[in-house]
């Protein structure tokens, strides 16, 4: 599907913006995890994401827009809060660039949500597209656990992503049926004061103070997390709606057709294992992806 013609050159220019912070996100996540633990990671992405907003809050949490609550909560369970948690547990287990190649399955996840809920209509090149793009995940699972049993473990974390982009694919839909006539800033702003605190009374509840006060390298990795947060959720949620409301879902989620080429160049920047069948399997989820967004 194509996006809104006169929105086309703005929507393409938010999809690049969005594939450079959100493919940049997984390294992020990584030095983030060199010092703190996967919950904590992503406890402080949600918490500063939701400080960053706060001060603007006022001018968009109206009454009137309460009646939505729902929609704002889902959005932010979905397509913020539960994923982080999801993402940062998985780095703990398989590579970032992994990770972000895997999150490539959200525009599939999609339709499928879309139709099977949001009573989006199939073509039979997007059932085609979604049946492809799944088989190519299902290798790629399935070569990252390898032939020897001891690596299963590793296939397991995978698994974490998949559930991931499966609510990002719920959060998607909601954004694009229920908050279409709420601003980008505004449902942002909403979503993330709702879990916002969630993410912030987990945090202190843990050794979080501790850390920062007596592991070395604790405040440059809060750095890497700050800008995860402030960049790759709270400025980019906003985006990410904008694109959502100009265009159409689909559209928007194809944005994970880049990301896995950012978070892969960062992975093999940072000497991570890359191997040729990554490549092989990424190619049959692209393409399925490809056919679930063809005209």
């Amino acid at each position: 599907m194509e996006p809104k013609k006169d929105h086309k050159a703005l929507n393409w220019l938010i999809l690049l913006v969005l594939a450079l912070v959100w493919g940049s996100s997984f390294i992020l996540m990584k030095r983030g995890l060199v010092v703190f633990s996967s919950s904590q990671v992503a406890a402080i992405r949600i918490f500063v994401a939701f400080l960053f907003l706060l001060p603007v809050a006022w001018r968009h949490l109206k009454k009137e827009l309460a009646v939505h609550w729902k929609s704002f909560l889902g959005m932010g369970l979905c397509g913020n809060l539960i994923p982080a948690f999801l993402f940062t547990k998985a780095e703990t287990g398989i590579s970032s660039s992994l990770a972000g190649v895997l999150n490539s399955l959200t525009p599939l996840f999609t339709i499928i949500v879309g139709i099977m809920f949001f009573k989006a209509k199939a073509r039979w090149q997007s059932v085609t597209g979604v049946l492809i793009g799944l088989a190519g995940a299902i290798g790629l699972i399935c070569f990252s656990g390898g032939n020897d049993p001891g690596q299963h473990s590793e296939m397991s974390y995978t698994l974490y992503v998949v559930l991931a982009t499966l609510l990002y694919a719920i959060s998607v839909n909601i954004i694009g049926t229920k908050l279409r006539n709420v601003s980008s800033v505004t449902s942002a702003v909403w979503a993330l004061m709702l879990i916002g605190p969630m993410a912030g009374a987990y945090l202190f509840s843990t050794n979080f103070m501790e850390v920062m006060k007596t592991q070395p390298g604790a405040g440059v990795a809060l750095g890497y997390v700050s800008l995860l947060g402030i960049f790759g959720t709270a400025l980019s949620v906003m985006l990410f709606n904008l694109l959502i409301k100009n265009s159409n879902t689909v559209f928007a989620s194809s944005v994970t057709y880049l990301i896995p080429i950012v978070a892969l160049a960062w992975g093999i920047f940072d000497k991570e294992h890359v191997n040729a069948m990554h490549f092989v399997w990424i190619g049959v989820i692209l393409g399925g992806v490809y056919l679930v967004n063809k005209k």
